[in-house]
């Protein structure tokens, strides 16, 4: 999931991998036009769900809701320390961090899309790289 400024560059802010939900919730809750995109990097089985449909299996299975509520306090929690890594973190330690809590992303993942994920270049990614091997 990313945005893209007004130079065509593009910030990823959060990345699926398999059995994982990527949404663009902020447009979801509001019903308004989403500033993001969704864009599947690797093949992908696609599931969507309405609007309405959403909010009928919210009033109709109590562990849809309850699922809903962990889905949305989870997300708040993982913006919340992104937002606090870009503003008291610099490169090294986002690298750090990212390597210890999801290294698939840098596995997976080129060094474009990881580099935009880190909001670093892609020269200060391939260096924290080589001092890290």
């Amino acid at each position: 999931m990313c945005f893209i400024d007004e130079k065509g560059q593009e910030a990823t802010r959060y990345f699926a991998f398999e059995n994982q939900f990527a949404t663009a919730l902020v447009s979801f809750i509001t019903s308004e036009p989403s500033e993001e995109f969704i864009q599947a990097v690797e093949p992908t089985e696609l599931l969507y769900i309405s609007h309405t449909d959403f909010h009928q299996l919210l009033d109709t299975i109590p562990q849809w809701e309850k699922f809903y509520r962990y889905y949305l306090e989870k997300a708040y929690v993982n913006n919340t320390k992104r937002l606090m890594s870009f503003l008291i973190q610099d490169a090294a330690e986002k690298y750090r961090l990212l390597l210890a809590e999801n290294p698939v992303i840098v596995r997976r993942l080129s060094n474009k899309l990881v580099a935009s994920y880190l909001n670093i270049s892609q020269e200060t990614l391939s260096r924290l790289k080589a001092r890290v091997k």
